[in-house]
């Protein structure tokens, strides 16, 4: 099989990244609640509707975030993802004063933009990175 292909992709958008989480309920209740984010899919589906595909993402975002129980070897937590901001002081601010996030304090390092992480209930990373108005 070749490493490179000739064949250009069909793929447009990057639109739905994917935490693995122990708790729908409890994952669905921090993201809105705690973040104020939005439900953009809860449904439940299989023969019985024995699954259920759950997507929140922040106001506005063309990009979705799934909340998915474990799936064969996948444990909760260790994924990770970047939001973006044009006010990351204030959001940082925001964020800090709301019970139940970790969140770390703000950097600046030469060379890259200024962000800050959190991690969800059960770990998943959240960078928060400051972008340019537009």
């Amino acid at each position: 099989m070749s490493e490179t292909t000739n064949t250009p992709t069909t793929v447009t958008n990057l639109g739905v990244a994917m935490f693995t989480i122990a708790d729908q309920d409890q994952a669905l209740a921090w993201y809105t609640d705690k973040l104020g984010w939005e439900v953009r899919a809860d449904v439940t589906f299989g023969e019985n509707g024995e699954n259920r595909w759950l997507e929140v993402a922040p106001p506005g975002s063309g990009a979705r975030l799934a909340l998915n129980p474990p799936m064969g070897p996948y444990q909760p937590g260790g994924g990770g993802i970047g939001v973006e901001t044009t006010n990351l002081q204030a959001e940082y601010e925001r964020l800090s004063a709301i019970e139940g996030i970790d969140v770390d304090a703000p950097m600046d390092a030469p060379g890259a933009p200024k962000l800050f992480m959190m991690r969800d209930l059960d770990g998943n990373n959240i960078a928060v990175v400051e972008v340019p108005a537009a």
